[in-house]
């Protein structure tokens, strides 16, 4: 058995696509089109709490039958420093200022990580969805065990080998390879000490080169074409993301459809101004005007995150867009505003075509 059979086989689809979790983007109509469709389809429940998460699973689960993935976030619970945070809001005072409000008075850690407690495990284990991925670090090997007693596949985001290692270690089943091509969060563990920016074919190479276990490529992949490239390079499915935000099914807004179809999809930026965190999106105002060498030091993720979305609303509110997080890849100007099952048939031709070429 190849490892696209491989993991054909261990998560019970027909095709070798998953649709990343994009929390925030992707919904229960998105991810069981997907499914419905023959890939993998995956919600992100990572900013979301352990009840709003059992309704996105219930509401996945009514629209299918078939395997999707539940995504949960395990970074390193935020440290609150309010010196730091409020030396953050001084910095973002004339930016809400402009926009005729006033900066919070403080921030809070907008969500936890699912390595605080054992409520989202406990809610998982309970629910029991065919697929679980881990971002930004991985879970105890004891509650990957309990996800596997309890029937459930896991999937593991890696930005390095060495990453790779330690999720092979905990006993997760398949690696995720996120080159920094990748829109949203980079999976990086420990963002104190860097990120190498492997791209995704270097990255799907030298993991394949070191694990038996299945590898998933992610970044900048967006068409049947590169799919078939990270195939040849070993990996045994790809995972995508941007090419899924113009579906009809994803809860992408106007402004950020607008944009993705726009020159503007050509310029992307990773910053951690607005999360914390490095992600990469459409270039804007927080990459442009808020992000620099005289920037103070940005609060840890999420609670930044608290800013960043306050500084939206009030935007919003005068009709500007230009706080936005819009996340997005390095290929997003291939992105197709396709209904999500017409896409995963396209890029199933495509693959095809790639294959052969």
């Amino acid at each position: 058995m190849n490892r696209t059979d491989e993991v054909l086989h261990l998560l019970k689809i027909r095709h070798p696509i998953i649709q990343a979790p994009m929390a925030g983007v992707s919904t229960p109509r998105l991810a069981a089109a997907v499914s419905e469709a023959g890939a993998l389809g995956s919600i992100g429940i990572g900013a979301s709490t352990p009840d709003k998460a059992r309704e996105m699973i219930v509401a996945t689960r009514a629209l299918t039958g078939r395997p999707f993935n539940v995504n949960v976030f395990c970074h390193r619970p935020a440290l609150a420093d309010p010196a730091r945070e409020s030396a953050w809001l001084t910095h973002l005072q004339p930016w809400f200022e402009s926009f005729g409000a006033t900066p919070p008075a403080a921030l809070g850690e907008i969500y936890k990580s699912f390595l605080a407690d054992r409520t989202v495990l406990e809610m998982l284990l309970q629910e029991r969805p065919a697929v679980v991925s881990f971002h930004f670090g991985v879970p105890p090997v004891d509650w990957v065990r309990e996800l596997h007693e309890a029937g459930i596949v896991t999937l593991g985001c890696a930005t390095t080998p060495e990453e790779a290692g330690q999720i092979e270690a905990a006993g997760v089943d398949v690696i995720i390879a996120q080159g920094a091509e990748a829109g949203g969060h980079r999976g990086v563990f420990d963002p104190a000490q860097g990120d190498a920016q492997l791209g995704t074919l270097a990255l799907v190479r030298l993991i394949a080169m070191q694990t038996q276990r299945p590898v998933v490529a992610a970044g900048g992949i967006m068409d049947g074409q590169g799919i078939a490239a990270a195939l040849q390079l070993g990996a045994a499915a790809a995972q995508l993301g941007t090419a899924f935000i113009l579906c009809p099914e994803s809860a992408a807004d106007a402004n950020y459809r607008a944009a993705l179809s726009s020159e503007r999809a050509r310029h992307t930026a990773i910053t951690a101004a607005i999360s914390g965190r490095p992600a990469r999106g459409l270039t804007n105002r927080f990459v442009t005007d808020l992000s620099g060498p005289t920037s103070p030091p940005v609060p840890d993720y999420p609670i930044a995150y608290d800013a960043a979305k306050r500084l939206h609303v009030a935007a919003g509110a005068q009709g500007s867009s230009d706080f936005a997080a819009q996340w997005a890849g390095q290929g997003a100007p291939l992105a197709r505003a396709l209904p999500a099952a017409e896409l995963v048939d396209t890029l199933m031709r495509e693959l095809a075509g790639g294959r052969t070429a």
